[in-house]
């Protein structure tokens, strides 16, 4: 079942393990896929942020988008273009009825 939550970072995890209160900030390197901590004393720390690379880790709204961005563009396409058929369809009923007083019945009904 997919369930879009946040990615915990393992990084933050095993920096706060290796120091605790002593951490004054924490920031996520995601080119190099680390956490970097910024100590009391001035020092900084790093830790990897995946425990093992081939690990599934659970989707997030922005990873379901990147990978599933040309069907979602697709679907939203096709409906926009349903959508469009369907209003044209009804713009034209009127002028499509034979008996002129179904046409005028038509063209009056949204008045009621």
């Amino acid at each position: 079942m997919l369930t879009l939550q946040r990615r915990q970072l393992v990084g933050h995890d095993i920096l706060l393990a290796r120091h605790g209160n002593h951490i004054c900030s924490m920031r996520l390197d995601r080119s190099a896929g680390r956490v970097i901590a910024l100590l009391d004393d001035g020092s900084v720390d790093s830790a990897p942020n995946l425990i093992s690379p081939d690990l599934r880790l659970p989707d997030t709204l922005q990873s379901v988008i990147r990978d599933d961005w040309k069907f979602l563009t697709a679907v939203s396409g096709g409906i926009a273009a349903l959508a469009g058929v369907m209003i044209a369809a009804a713009v034209n009923l009127p002028s499509l009825a034979s008996d002129p007083a179904l046409a005028q019945l038509l063209t009056t009904y949204p008045a009621y």
